[in-house]
């Protein structure tokens, strides 16, 4: 029998620990009602969501912003993003990335989603003080590609896109990738990161191949890809960031 002094111990470090961990949980009204309607996922939000799953190492934390930003976004989920982006400002996103995170995933998650994101994202702008002056992107030189690549990636779209819908193939070509991927508010890297999250979270996988292969060049690593899916499990669910396994491991292999 354990003695009533060692349970107390027991007791004691247990609430310790659970104490420890209560420190990085947004004080929103969602997650203060959690707390009273749903007290297990509030556990869960509190020691494995900001606990554990934010402070893994294999993304850093204005990595894991771009992504959860990017899912909110995508999946019209506008009501969870003010804390958000709340969040990425205090993990090193700037204002002009946030507002060029918006304008690119209108072409890969819709019109509608990037319309409701805007208004968001003025309150907070709003609210901490950032102008319109600071979200003026800087006159920088577009970015440049990979020759070989974008004449493969234009090859694609002239056989197969083009002949069933020229306006689309033309806004591909002239608008998506010759000026949006271009553009130098976002780098190549942080476009393929927030692409490839709107595309897991949506579910549209057929089109995650080609985009995932991209973000490879662009130098997203394999721990990185694998954790970016482990990441959108908890923001879009695990059925989706589970189809999104085998892309990665066509794309890097099995991990090691």
């Amino acid at each position: 029998m354990w003695k009533p002094s060692f349970i107390l111990i027991m007791v004691t470090g247990l609430i310790s620990g659970a104490a420890m961990s209560q420190t990085t949980v947004p004080d929103t009204p969602a997650a203060r009602e959690a707390r009273e309607v749903a007290p297990q996922l509030y556990a869960y939000t509190q020691d494995v969501l900001f606990g554990d799953l934010w402070k893994r190492p294999d993304l850093s934390p204005r990595d894991r912003s771009l992504i959860t930003m990017s899912v909110l976004i995508a999946n019209g989920q506008a009501a969870q993003l003010t804390s958000h982006i709340n969040l990425a400002l205090d993990n090193g996103v700037k204002p002009t990335e946030i507002s060029a995170l918006i304008t690119h995933l209108a072409f890969y998650a819709g019109w509608p989603n990037a319309m409701s994101a805007v208004g968001v994202a003025k309150a907070v702008f709003a609210h901490r003080g950032i102008g319109a002056d600071k979200l003026k992107a800087p006159s920088l030189a577009l970015l440049t590609f990979d020759k070989e690549s974008e004449s493969k990636r234009a090859a694609f779209v002239a056989a197969e896109v083009t002949p069933t819908a020229p306006a689309l193939g033309r806004y591909t070509d002239d608008v998506l990738f010759a000026d949006l991927w271009r553009q130098p508010d976002l780098a190549a890297r942080d476009r393929s990161l927030i692409t490839v999250a709107a595309l897991v979270a949506r579910g549209q996988i057929e089109q995650l191949v080609s985009h995932l292969a991209r973000a490879k060049d662009n130098g997203l690593t394999q721990a990185q890809a694998a954790e970016t899916a482990t990441h959108i499990a908890f923001y879009a669910g695990w059925p989706r960031a589970m189809s999104a396994l085998p892309v990665i491991k066509a794309t890097f292999g099995a991990a090691n």
